[in-house]
C-alpha cells in the first residue's frame, strides 16, 4: 500500500514544520492525529486478517514484531541524544531522568500530565524528548487493543456490529476531550491523554473492520474508482486545510475539530489503500514513498535535532532562519536514512534468515552488527539513567506549569540557594522578597525551594521605608505595596503581571509613588480575574490598572474581555504586549491589539516593537530584562499611565519613542 507512505510523509513534515515555526503551519500538530488513525487502521487490519486466517490472534508474535519495529531506533536515539547532552550540557541531562525512564516504559504522556508539563507553552530549556508522548499513546494502544479486538471478534463477529461498538468507543473518547477541555486554558491534558486521543486510533480501527485492505479488489469500475478518489481527495483537502487554518489555540479543535480531522484521515486512507485508486498511485510515487517508509525515523530524530541546534525557538522568516530550518530538516532526514539502513531494516526484517545461502553471510554480518548496536544502546541507556539523580531532586517545586525538562516556565536557570544581600529586591521569585526575608521562596504547599536567579536589572538596593523612597517588598504571593503612599495622589496605579513586571518593579516604584505591583513567576492569564477581584476587595485596585501577562502562554479573546469587564470601564487599563520567543507570542499580541482597538478605556504599550533588535535589553532567555531594558520598560508604562518620565528614564530610551495605540 504505497499510497499510505505518501500520507506518512505528509503527516511527518506537517509536524516538523510546526516544530520549526507554528506560524508556518499552525495546525501542523494534526500530523500526529493522522498517524494515530493510520496506526489504528493498520494494526486492526493485520489482526483481523490473522483472525480470519488462523481463528486466533498471536499476541506474542504481534508484540515481538512491534518491538522489532519501534524499540531499536528508539534506544539508539536515546543513547545518541544522551551522549550529546552528557558532553555538551550535563546539567540539562540531569533533569531528564524521568523523561527517559517514562519514554522507555511508554508512559511518557501520563508522566507529562502528572507533572503538568505543557506541550504548547514550554519556556526555558526544552526537553529533546518532548515528542515521545505520542509513541507512548500508540504503544499503550498496541498493548490493550489486541485483547479488546479479540473480545469483539469473539462476541460480535458481524462487521457492522463490531464497527458500531468501536465507533461508540471513539465517540466516548471524543466526548471526554470536549468536556475536559477548558477554553482559554492550556489544553495539554486533553492533548496528551490516551483517553482523550483514543478516538483517532478507534476511527482507524473501525475503518479497518469495514474496509479491510486484503478484501479490496484490484479491478474496479470507472465509477467506483472515481468515487474512491473523490472521497480520498476530499479527505486530503480537509487535512491540508486544517493544517493551514487551525492552531493549537482553537476551541474548535478540541470540541470536534480533531474528530473531523480523524474522519478526513480515514477517508484519505480508504482511498490510498485501494489497489485501483489513482490517488494511491500518485501518493505512492518514489520520493513520497521513500520519505514515508522512513517517517518513523524522521519523527524520532527531528525534534532532538531542532531542540539541540536552536533550543526549539521558532525559526524566523529570514535568510538565516530559513537556512537553519533547512539544515535541521536535512539532518533529521539524513539520520533517518542512516538508521533505516543500519538499524531498523536489518532488525525488523532479519533479512539474513530469508536470503539465499550465497548471500546470507553478508546479511548475517550486517544483522548481527545491527543487533549488537541495539543491545549496546540498551546497556548505555541503563548506564546513563543510573548515573542521573532522581528527577524530583532536580526540579523546583512550583505550582506554575513546567517545561518538558521540568523547569518552571519562567526560570530556565536556577541559582544556588544563597541568602540575598540585605536591602535587595529578588525579582525572579513568585513575588518580591522582603528585605529581611529568608533566602528561599515557598511553594503553595509550604515546601522551601531555592530562590531563582535574578533576571538582571532587579538586584540593586531598594530604599527602606522612611528613607525618602518606597519599598516594593512583600510577602510571597501578596501584592507588592510601597510603604509610602501619598494621600493626595490624583491617580492610583495597580500593576498585575508575571516575572517580567517584577524585573521593572524597582523602577516603577521609584517613579510612580503608591503603585501596587502584584507579580508572580509563571503566572497564567487565567489567574488574573480572581486576582483582580481580590484586589478590589482589598481596595488595592487603582484607577489605572496595568496588565502584563502572556509571557507564559496565551489566552482567549473571551478571557481578555472578561478581565476588562472585571476591572471595569471606569478605570484606565494599560495592556502590555510581550516579547517571548515562543509560539504563542503572535497570538497574545494580536489579542491585546484587538482589545485596545475596541475598548475606549484601554491603551496598548507596544513593548514588542520598542524592544525589537535590542538584545542588550534582555537576559539570555530573550525575555527577562537587564537593567537597561527594565528602565525602558518602566518608562513606557509610566508614559502610558500618564505620569511624565524623569530625565534618567528618558535617557534609557536611547532615542526610541514608546509606541502606543489607543
Amino acid at each position: 500500500m504505497p499510497g499510505l507512505d505518501g500520507l506518512r510523509a505528509l503527516a511527518v513534515f506537517a509536524v516538523i514544520v510546526y516544530h520549526l515555526n507554528p506560524a508556518w503551519a499552525p495546525g501542523g500538530l494534526l500530523g500526529v492525529a493522522v498517524f494515530f488513525v493510520l496506526s489504528g487502521y493498520l494494526i486492526t487490519d493485520i489482526l483481523i486478517a490473522q483472525w480470519k486466517k488462523t481463528g486466533t490472534i498471536d499476541l506474542k508474535d504481534f508484540w515481538l514484531r512491534r518491538m522489532r519495529r519501534l524499540l531499536p531506533l528508539f534506544l539508539v536515539m536515546l543513547v545518541a541524544v544522551g551522549g550529546w547532552l552528557m558532553y555538551a550540557e550535563p546539567s540539562r541531562l540531569a533533569r531528564l531522568q524521568g523523561d527517559i525512564i517514562t519514554s522507555l516504559l511508554y508512559i511518557n504522556n501520563w508522566w507529562l500530565i502528572f507533572h503538568q508539563v505543557s506541550y504548547f507553552e514550554s519556556f526555558g530549556p526544552v526537553s529533546p524528548f518532548g515528542h515521545l508522548w505520542s509513541l507512548a499513546v500508540e504503544e499503550q494502544f498496541y498493548i490493550v487493543w489486541p485483547f479488546l479486538l479479540w473480545l469483539g471478534l469473539r462476541f460480535a463477529p458481524r462487521r457492522g456490529v463490531l464497527a458500531a461498538v468501536i465507533t461508540a468507543g471513539a465517540a466516548v473518547s471524543a466526548l471526554a476531550m470536549a468536556l475536559m477541555y477548558e477554553p482559554g486554558a492550556d489544553p495539554s491534558r486533553v492533548y496528551y491523554g490516551t483517553d482523550t486521543r483514543a478516538f483517532a486510533l478507534l476511527i482507524g480501527a473501525a475503518l479497518a473492520v469495514l474496509w479491510p485492505s486484503w478484501k479490496l479488489p484490484a479491478a474496479a469500475s470507472a465509477r467506483m474508482r472515481n468515487t474512491v478518489d473523490a472521497v480520498g481527495g476530499l479527505g486530503l483537502i480537509v487535512i491540508v486545510f486544517m493544517i493551514w487554518a487551525t492552531s493549537q489555540y482553537d476551541d474548535f479543535l478540541y470540541r470536534g475539530g480533531m474528530v473531523v480531522l480523524a474522519a478526513a484521515a480515514a477517508a484519505a486512507i480508504a482511498a490510498l489503500v485501494h489497489p485501483a485508486s489513482r490517488l494511491g498511485a500518485a501518493f505512492g510515487c518514489k520520493p513520497m514513498r521513500w520519505l514515508g517508509v522512513r517517517s518513523y525515523g524522521i519523527y524520532i530524530w527531528h525534534y532532538p535535532v531542532i531542540v539541540l541546534s536552536s533550543n526549539a525557538a521558532p525559526a524566523e522568516f529570514t535568510t538565516e532562519g530559513l537556512a537553519l530550518a533547512a539544515g535541521q530538516v536535512a539532518a533529521a532526514v539524513g539520520l533517518a536514512a542512516l538508521s533505516w539502513r543500519f538499524v531498523e531494516e536489518p532488525v525488523r526484517r532479519r533479512a539474513w534468515i530469508r536470503k539465499p545461502s550465497h548471500r546470507r553471510a553478508r546479511s548475517r554480518k550486517n544483522g548481527l552488527m545491527s543487533y549488537s548496536l541495539v543491545y549496546l544502546s540498551l546497556v548505555l541507556v541503563i548506564a546513563i539513567v543510573s548515573k542521573l539523580e532522581p528527577a524530583w531532586e532536580n526540579r523546583i517545586v512550583s505550582s506554575a506549569p513546567q517545561t518538558a525538562s521540568g523547569d518552571p516556565l519562567t526560570q530556565p536557570e536556577i541559582a544556588p540557594a544563597t541568602s540575598p544581600p540585605p536591602g535587595t529586591l529578588q525579582a525572579g521569585g513568585e513575588a518580591a522578597i522582603p528585605v529581611q526575608a529568608r533566602p528561599q521562596t515557598e511553594d503553595p504547599e509550604g515546601d522551601a525551594v531555592p530562590a531563582p536567579e535574578n533576571s538582571g536589572g532587579s538586584d540593586e538596593a531598594v530604599p527602606a521605608p522612611g528613607d525618602g523612597g518606597s519599598s516594593v517588598a512583600a510577602v510571597p504571593g501578596e501584592p507588592v505595596v510601597p510603604a509610602v503612599r501619598p494621600p493626595d495622589a490624583e491617580i492610583s496605579v495597580t500593576a498585575i503581571g508575571d516575572s517580567v513586571i517584577l524585573d521593572a518593579a524597582r523602577f516603577l516604584s521609584e517613579q510612580v509613588p503608591g503603585i501596587v505591583i502584584d507579580g508572580k513567576v509563571g503566572r497564567q492569564f487565567s489567574e488574573a480575574k480572581e486576582l483582580t477581584n481580590q484586589l478590589k476587595e482589598m481596595k488595592k485596585l487603582g484607577t489605572v490598572v496595568v496588565v502584563e501577562l502572556g509571557t507564559n502562554g496565551t489566552f482567549s479573546k473571551e478571557q481578555l474581555k472578561t478581565l476588562l469587564e472585571t476591572i471595569g470601564s471606569e478605570r484606565k487599563v494599560v495592556l502590555v504586549n510581550t516579547r517571548v520567543p515562543r509560539p504563542w507570542e503572535g497570538n497574545v499580541n494580536e489579542n491585546l491589539k484587538e482589545a485596545a482597538e475596541t475598548a475606549t478605556n484601554v491603551t496598548l504599550v507596544d513593548w514588542h516593537s520598542a524592544s525589537e533588535g535590542k538584545n542588550e535589553y534582555f537576559a539570555a532567555d530573550g525575555v527577562h530584562l537587564k537593567e537597561e531594558g527594565a528602565r525602558l520598560y518602566a518608562s513606557l508604562l509610566i508614559k502610558a499611565i500618564g505620569i511624565p518620565a524623569p530625565a534618567e528614564a528618558a535617557a534609557a530610551k536611547n532615542g526610541s519613542d514608546p509606541q502606543l495605540t489607543s
